[in-house]
């Protein structure tokens, strides 16, 4: 006599123990076009997405129909979801078998707190796959035609953030721009908008206020807008412009032909 038996849990089983993966992504700063081929493979192949407050909807659109979307959103001065909830998230779907995509604005490793991720996750036994994207420093100055290196201009450039963690003491602004100024580099300053008055200020002890600045806000977006000035301008620039966050401010003598470009603008409106 033969026996029915019941179905087999057997796949079910080993499909529940499946480890997930982790991948930090680069969205870039905004422009889809300007995804890796490599971060759009990610993007589809996700079955959760956490997505960064400053990652377009034209690139989560990429995400596969299925995928489960969580928003968690972090902006200066605005609320934002603690980043222990944000790296629980994480944990809890690798854990659960996902494949798990952290999609962040720009570059994870550049301000984007992928080092504080990767660090948690691989205490934990996870490893993390990491996926480059193109900076929104890179990416403002290239829309303005302007590099952020030149022979003649600028040997090197420092990327560094204008708002310092909660408790730090901080950028050394003056240390910085008698660097700055002595090893010709370019300064690419990321959430600096808010404190434009102090870093302008320190900037001066070192650096001249002829300097050229450019502030560009929403990079590679259709909503893109700039401001050139002067470092001794910076401030004022800003409030008459009305720029606002998300906005890079960049220093240096790179800047110098489009400043003569915008000083001739006028110029020319007027004998036109």
């Amino acid at each position: 006599m033969t026996t029915t038996q019941p179905p087999s849990s057997t796949a079910t089983t080993a499909a529940a123990s499946t480890p997930g993966t982790c991948t930090l992504v680069g969205a870039g700063p905004g422009d889809p076009e300007l995804l890796t081929i490599k971060a759009l493979k990610a993007i589809q192949s996700a079955t959760v997405l956490l997505v960064d407050d400053l990652v377009s909807d034209a690139i989560v659109a990429h995400a596969a129909p299925s995928a489960r979307v969580v928003y968690v959103g972090k902006r200066g001065g605005c609320k934002s979801t603690p980043q222990a909830f944000i790296e629980k998230l994480m944990l809890t779907a690798v854990r659960e078998g996902e494949q798990v995509v952290r999609l962040k604005g720009g570059d994870p490793f550049i301000f984007g707190r992928g080092g504080e991720e990767v660090e948690h996750l691989r205490a934990q036994g996870v490893q993390v796959r990491v996926i480059n994207g193109i900076t929104a420093g890179l990416a403002g100055m290239t829309a303005l035609g302007v590099p952020l290196t030149h022979r003649a201009h600028a040997h090197g450039v420092v990327f560094v953030t204008g708002h310092a963690k909660p408790g730090a003491a901080g950028t050394d602004w003056r240390q910085l721009a008698a660097t700055a100024r002595d090893a010709r580099l370019t300064l690419v300053i990321y959430m600096g908008v808010s404190g434009a008055a102090h870093i302008q200020q320190e900037l001066l002890s070192g650096l001249d206020a002829s300097v050229p600045v450019a502030i560009i806000q929403n990079a590679s977006l259709p909503t893109q807008r700039h401001a050139v000035t002067t470092l001794g301008a910076l401030h004022t620039t800003i409030e008459r412009e009305q720029l606002a966050s998300p906005s890079v401010i960049v220093v240096g003598d790179v800047l110098q032909g489009l400043a003569a470009a915008a000083q001739d603008a006028p110029a020319q409106a007027r004998t036109a």
